[in-house]
């Protein structure tokens, strides 16, 4: 991908909200119509946690040192720089961490370290009722993807999904250009810029234009939080989806629990980012159908649109997506765009 194939606008999103505040909303909009936190500027604060897996103190610096670039305070929490397993602490003791994050007026936004495997063990523990009040951005993405599930459906507030700290690079020269536009997607985010994005086509999408919330991330995420609280509705939004180190087997069984459950029947459109699977053990058993495959199987019978390989996910092109903000999707047979309202 050419780096100029995604760029992203420099118009706030307060201008594009307030310009629309007259449009009448429909019942699953105005029901499901999130509150945006409140952007940053230079100077504010932003808190760095690790509510699942660890981040060395080292790892930790390229981010800190691009932050402070940008013009923002740093706060790193107290589960930065330690590991208990695969965990950067203990449930208790990141439990506290985010929750300090949560509660901090000074924090305007919380960086997650990294993602790995955690955030169920804490976030039913939680207490939101200081958040609810001053909201923030909270941003990070794969195991992170609950926190953007239980924020959008149950306390319909708008997140950031976009890369962590352990993805900053230390030496910047050797930098790709889509990943310094990857990381740069997310200063825009938290400034409040207007995100545009545009992407190449591909022979499997589903023609169409869809207005609606956008929502989603990490596939197995998503499938394991049904049933929770922190389920996530979908219902007449738009949903992105992604995912990495699964079987093919495993993701088709997913993508069929979201259909037999009803997530996919009333979406407004459909995106699939980067899907990078496990080859099966015995390469004789490998399951039949690639991910375009069972993706074009589960949703034939719908007629939103859908479109892949869109630039999200376990890869370098990564983009900084808002989580409850209004996109709109367009895909058509030369190109691909998606961007806020």
């Amino acid at each position: 991908m050419k780096r100029k194939q995604f760029l992203s606008t420099i118009a706030p999103l307060g201008l594009a909200l307030h310009s629309k505040a007259a449009l009448p909303l429909s019942p699953i909009e105005d029901a499901f119509r999130c509150t945006i936190p409140a952007y940053l500027h230079t100077g504010d604060t932003i808190g760095i946690t690790c509510p699942a897996g660890y981040l060395t103190l080292e790892d930790l610096q390229p981010a800190k040192l691009k932050l402070e670039e940008w013009g923002f305070k740093v706060k790193p929490g107290s589960t930065i720089g330690t590991r208990n397993g695969t965990f950067s602490a203990s449930d208790e003791d990141r439990l506290k961490d985010f929750q300090q994050m949560l509660d901090d007026p000074s924090v305007k936004a919380i960086l997650c370290g990294r993602g790995g495997y955690g955030c169920n063990r804490i976030i039913d523990d939680l207490n939101f009722t200081k958040f609810k009040k001053q909201p923030k951005w909270v941003i990070g993405f794969s195991d992170i993807t609950l926190f953007h599930t239980h924020l959008n459906s149950l306390l319909q507030t708008a997140s950031i999904h976009s890369k962590m700290c352990n993805s900053f690079l230390s030496d910047w020269t050797k930098a790709e250009p889509l990943q310094m536009d990857s990381i740069n997607s997310i200063k825009d985010c938290m400034l409040g810029k207007k995100m545009q994005y545009t992407c190449p086509v591909h022979e499997k999408n589903k023609i169409g234009i869809a207005e609606g919330i956008l929502v989603g991330g990490n596939l197995s995420i998503i499938y394991s939080a049904m049933k929770t609280k922190s389920e996530l509705n979908a219902n007449g939004k738009i949903l992105f989806l992604e995912e990495v180190g699964e079987y093919l087997y495993s993701i088709d069984r997913m993508f069929w629990n979201l259909k037999r459950s009803g997530m996919l029947k009333n979406l407004k459109g459909l995106i699939i980012g980067g899907f990078k699977y496990k080859p099966d053990e015995k390469p004789l058993e490998e399951f039949a159908q690639n991910v375009y495959d069972i993706v074009h199987h589960v949703t034939k019978s719908y007629s939103y649109p859908v479109c892949f390989d869109f630039p999200v996910g376990h890869q370098k092109a990564n983009y900084a997506l808002k989580c409850g903000v209004k996109h709109r999707l367009e895909i058509k047979t030369d190109k691909v765009n998606l961007g806020e309202l």
